[in-house]
């Protein structure tokens, strides 16, 4: 029940429930990734059931197709849908410009090229998300399994002349063995604690060979949905150069909470 969730996930509810009213019928919708963008899959299947709400779902990985299923969302693939007319995602940190680090859950690809297949990105978050400068939490880099670690050498190399605190590249594993994407790919974590051009180190290494993407989204968020735990909710828009607020109360539904 509501009652029961932590601060952190009463933020994360509410900045979903605020982004979940920006969808209309008859809009296709990108839908994210990450524990953020499940609770925005389970609003959405609640306005379906309860207000008749009608939207083509466009998943972001193979997790959140299955959640949108399972709460009576139809699912459609990207290209059925051509272009989409928004998308919501979670983030895991953003700065001042909605710059983005996504990948934490794996699935920053996907997220990427269907993010920059819409007419609008809206971003989820509770407030711990957002940073003065990127680069606090590992940095996402998509990599081919084939000669992977040439490509941690080459990602370590060009590091050195990038305007980063840290240089050090992991492999991020599942237990015993490397973490696999969807698309069947490594996840390099770059380790950098600041990010100082994120622009300018996403090109890089983009560049670089056996590179697929990296999590460093820029100028592709136009919105940032802020949740709080007191049930506030903050809406920053990058393009209006606007922020507002409101105050959303809980309330307690068995459909929405029951798997909690």
């Amino acid at each position: 029940m509501s009652g029961e969730l932590s601060p952190i996930d009463k933020a994360k509810f509410v900045a979903a429930k605020q982004a979940a009213s920006f969808v209309e019928s008859g809009m296709r919708v990108g839908l994210g990734t990450g524990s953020t963008a499940a609770w925005l899959v389970r609003c959405l299947g609640e306005r379906v059931r309860e207000d008749g709400l009608r939207f083509k779902g466009i998943p972001t990985s193979t997790r959140t197709a299955e959640l949108a299923r399972d709460v009576g969302l139809e699912v459609i693939s990207l290209d059925e849908a051509k272009w989409l007319d928004l998308t919501i995602d979670g983030a895991d940190e953003f700065d001042a410009e909605l710059n983005l680090i996504k990948g934490g859950g794996g699935a920053l690809l996907q997220e990427k090229i269907v993010a920059t297949a819409s007419d609008q990105m809206i971003v989820i978050a509770d407030a711990a998300k957002q940073v003065q400068t990127l680069g606090a939490f590992p940095l996402p880099v998509e990599v081919i399994p084939f000669g992977w670690q040439t490509s941690q050498a080459l990602i370590e190399e060009v590091l050195i002349s990038m305007d980063v605190l840290g240089r050090n590249a992991t492999l991020r594993m599942n237990g015993a063995r490397p973490f696999i994407t969807d698309e069947g790919n490594h996840i390099l974590d770059l380790h950098l604690s600041r990010i100082g051009n994120a622009r300018q180190l996403s090109m890089v290494l983009n560049q670089i060979p056996g590179v697929v993407e990296n999590g460093l989204f820029i100028d592709i968020c136009d919105k940032v949905i802020v949740g709080h735990g007191d049930g506030r909710v903050e809406i920053r828009d990058i393009n209006e150069g606007t922020t507002s607020e409101s105050q959303l109360d809980f309330v307690e539904d068995e459909n929405l909470f029951s798997d909690i």
